[in-house]
């Protein structure tokens, strides 16, 4: 466990995040995911710290509108999904993406795990993940 510290491309939007990237990152094909190449790490909301920012950041919701798909209004980054899942209860998923101090080694050696919430099916990665 490490605490990572990231932010959105313009930096308004500050976070800390104790994550274990040993424990593994998600690649999804859902619509957003795909779209946006958002790659998360899941962690719970205490491991979660939002520094500042709050007042720029913008929400998204879809489909169920259960996910809070958060992104800076400046400069369009997501660094983060505020969710809920069977699988993880109440979770935040930091785009790994925006972590300021992830070495690139560290983000190389994390494990994938894909997801294929294009079809609603979270047990059974997709068919296709070269492209996600």
């Amino acid at each position: 466990m490490k605490t990572y510290h990231g932010s959105c491309h313009c930096g308004v939007v500050r976070f800390e995040a104790d994550i274990d990237l040993g424990q593994g990152t998600l690649r999804c094909n859902c619509s957003i995911c795909a779209k946006a190449r958002f790659w998360p790490a899941i962690v719970q909301p205490h491991a979660f710290r939002l520094l500042a920012g709050a007042a720029a950041l913008t929400e998204y919701r879809f489909h169920t509108k259960r996910d809070q798909h958060l992104f800076c209004r400046h400069c369009g980054v997501r660094p983060f999904v505020n969710g809920h899942s069977p699988r993880w209860g109440e979770f935040v998923a930091v785009n790994v993406a925006c972590l300021d101090d992830a070495t690139a080694e560290e983000l190389a050696n994390a494990p994938i795990t894909y997801l294929d919430g294009r079809n609603d099916n979270w047990d059974t990665p997709p068919l296709q993940i070269h492209h996600l």
